[in-house]
């Protein structure tokens, strides 16, 4: 059976965006906030999908410029996601250590999304 590849596939930090959405499902798996919180419990999956969806929405544009678009998108996004994990550990629906290591994940991915920008940008000109 052939394997199709997509283009966006083929970027590391798209790879690096899936693992931390599947890491913060995991932890909203175990998440105990009770009913009246789910919408910010939705708002939390929402946000960190769309980092590696806007990734890979913007490699599938015709152009860089649209690229780098999606990009910052998916960077805000990231951003969002690390404010709502911040909000759930202050409630106490998740714990230090599990923030530092999303926080530690995020900052990475965060340095390879503008590192990408930078790149594209500069072999624009």
């Amino acid at each position: 059976m052939n394997h199709i590849r997509f283009s966006f596939e083929d970027l590391e930090v798209w790879d690096k965006a899936v693992d931390f959405a599947n890491e913060v499902i995991r932890l909203i798996d175990g998440i105990n906030a009770g009913r009246k919180h789910y919408r910010l419990i939705e708002q939390l999956e929402a946000a960190s999908t769309s980092v590696s969806l806007n990734i890979a929405e913007g490699k599938g544009r015709y152009s860089k410029k649209e690229f780098i678009q999606f990009l910052y998108i998916a960077r805000g996004s990231l951003y969002e996601t690390i404010t709502l994990l911040t909000i759930f550990q202050k409630n106490h629906w998740i714990n230090d250590e599990q923030l530092i290591g999303l926080r530690h994940l995020a900052d990475e991915i965060g340095k390879m999304l503008s590192s990408l920008i930078s790149s594209i940008k500069r072999s624009m000109s």
